[in-house]
């Protein structure tokens, strides 16, 4: 029964192995019906390409928001009327802020609203006479940074979606920096223009003087006749010739752009299209804030603040469109459609997300607040260093890998055959098996191979050697006290177990840390690492074994030299 056990597992691994392995080594749309063609991804140091570290001037964004904050005191002291001399940004940086009162009997009436309407984001500090002192509480300083770079983060993933740069990385670094990777990349100086670049944000009412079904032919038909699509022009382009195209049937001071359905990878795979109105004069420059809150039913919400020119845009937007539909628009791309339900007024608003799964709704709610913020406030970034590494450079890399691999696999081969002959052979075999597992599931987790990758890899072939060394030893130890052959063997093998799980404990215990504590290079190495661990353990606590056994029982195998 164990034998079949092992014998089901080990068909099975080495099975989706090849599966998942096979479109890294073989034209795999030749093969009719492939489902999985993903390949391995090669990294920034192995492709060649474009190595950034920005500045995103994290403390600027606060200081502008501490002096909109500001203004918005000042309004509110004086729609509740009180008397203050004047308000005024002490630091800006921590959103320290001093409130001057009239009288010193008007200060409670300042902290009271202070404390009601602020209460959750300013902290009242040493006050002196006739004034007050507030200033943002650190934990809320600490979250607002990172909002700050992430929105960064997610303004130039946008960015470079859109140039079509296959498997960026972008990643935060300390705690005002971005390291932006983007392999194949050879226009340098186009990739820092698009990073650089705004994003733009739109307010737009959905139209519905063309139904849904005759736009969707209106678009195939334009499509048909200029012989492109969606899934063949980049997004910006493809908007700007479709427009173009439809510009004498659309009504006039109308577009057509595109939301990207829920449950869809790419815009090509799930684009769902509508027509809005582009009058409305409503953008991101009218917007002060986003951020995610809960409705009194505990679901999740956007909350949005506009500036004052924006909040009477906004509340005239509203009113003269109740019960229609309101796109927000980031970079051409509809990120949500909300109904109106009454006249907006206040400069603040919420965008409710219905019922449903919390978890999904409370990620959408984070993506929209995101992306409105991308669009309001947007980090300026300064680019601190830059690397370029070639193709060539790339290609030279992977050539001496490939050698320094052939050559490392060719002498452990020569010493497994010449040392231990006829297991020898077995060893071979399972080491082969090891490393298509690890290729595999590398390729099915869809992880960028780099050089320390793959000198990751060339770790696990040294410790999965290892084991099977300590295997063969036992074998020769069970032999020597004059046991039989089958006894030898299930002995070796059971006794080797306990040596190679406690070795391959600890490489996972420090490739954890590395993974924890790392980043970038380090965290890719002990991925690798981890990986190589599983595979190790498949091969010889399954593979190895089966092939044994099954020599000794079907193929009836007397004995095997060691």
């Amino acid at each position: 029964m164990e034998k079949n056990w092992r014998s089901f597992v080990s068909i099975a691994g080495i099975a989706l192995a090849i599966f998942w392995a096979l479109p890294n080594f073989v034209n795999v749309d030749k093969i009719s019906g492939w489902p999985f063609k993903q390949k391995l991804n090669y990294g920034l140091d192995i492709q060649g390409g474009l190595h950034l570290v920005m500045g995103a001037d994290v403390d600027g964004v606060i200081t502008e928001s501490t002096t909109r904050l500001v203004a918005s005191l000042k309004e509110e002291f004086n729609k509740e009327t009180i008397p203050v001399t004047d308000v005024k940004v002490v630091n800006g940086a921590v959103g320290e802020v001093l409130v001057t009162v009239v009288n010193n009997a008007d200060k409670p009436k300042v902290q009271k609203l202070l404390a009601d309407r602020y209460g959750s984001v300013l902290q009242e500090g040493t006050a002196s006479e006739n004034s007050v002192n507030v200033r943002y509480y650190d934990a809320y300083l600490t979250d607002y940074k990172e909002k700050v770079i992430q929105q960064a983060i997610e303004t130039i993933r946008n960015r470079i979606d859109e140039f079509g740069v296959s498997e960026p990385s972008i990643s935060k670094q300390g705690t005002d920096r971005i390291l932006v990777q983007l392999p194949g990349m050879a226009d340098a100086e186009k990739a820092k223009q698009l990073i650089n670049t705004t994003a733009k944000l739109d307010f737009m009412i959905v139209s519905n003087e063309i139904e849904p079904t005759k736009l969707r032919g209106m678009i195939a038909d334009a499509e048909k006749a200029g012989d492109y699509s969606i899934a063949k022009l980049k997004y910006s382009e493809y908007i700007l010739k479709l427009n173009n195209d439809l510009k004498d049937k659309l009504p006039a001071n109308t577009s057509v752009f595109y939301e990207k359905s829920e449950n869809a990878k790419t815009m090509e795979a799930g684009a769902a299209p509508y027509l809005l109105k582009t009058d409305t004069h409503l953008g991101g420059g009218d917007l002060d804030s986003a951020s995610v809150s809960f409705d009194q039913y505990g679901g999740p919400e956007v909350l949005l603040r506009f500036n004052t020119a924006g909040a009477t845009k906004f509340a005239d937007l509203t009113g003269n469109h109740v019960n229609e539909r309101m796109a927000i628009v980031l970079d051409k791309i509809i990120k949500s459609a909300p109904n109106i339900k009454g006249r907006i007024a206040g400069g603040s608003a919420s965008i409710t997300l219905g019922r449903g799964d919390s978890t999904r709704k409370m990620d959408e709610a984070k993506m929209i607040s995101t992306s409105l913020r991308a669009g309001a406030l947007p980090a300026s970034l300064e680019q601190l260093e830059e690397r370029r590494v070639g193709p060539s450079l790339g290609a030279d890399s992977i050539n001496k890998a490939k050698m320094a691999s052939y050559l490392g696999a060719l002498l452990i081969v020569i010493f497994m055959l010449i040392y231990y002959r006829q297991m020898g052979v077995i060893t071979t075999v399972v080491l082969g098996i090891n490393i298509l597992c690890m290729f595999a599931l590398l390729t099915s987790l869809g992880a960028t191979l780099t050089l320390p990758g793959i000198a990751g890899i060339a770790l696990t072939v040294g410790f999965a050697v290892d084991a099977n060394v300590l295997i063969n030893e036992r074998i020769r130890e069970e032999l020597a006290k004059g046991g039989s052959f089958r006894l030898a063997i299930n002995d070796g093998y059971r006794h080797a177990m306990s040596a190679i799980l406690d070795a391959n404990f600890t490489t996972a215990m420090t490739a954890l840390v590395l993974l924890y504590f790392g980043t970038g290079p380090v965290r890719g190495f002990a991925v690798t690492l981890l990986i190589g661990i599983l595979t190790t353990l498949f091969a010889n606590v399954f593979v190895s074994k089966v092939n044994v056994d099954t020599l000794i029982t079907r193929f009836r195998v007397q004995k095997l030299s060691v």
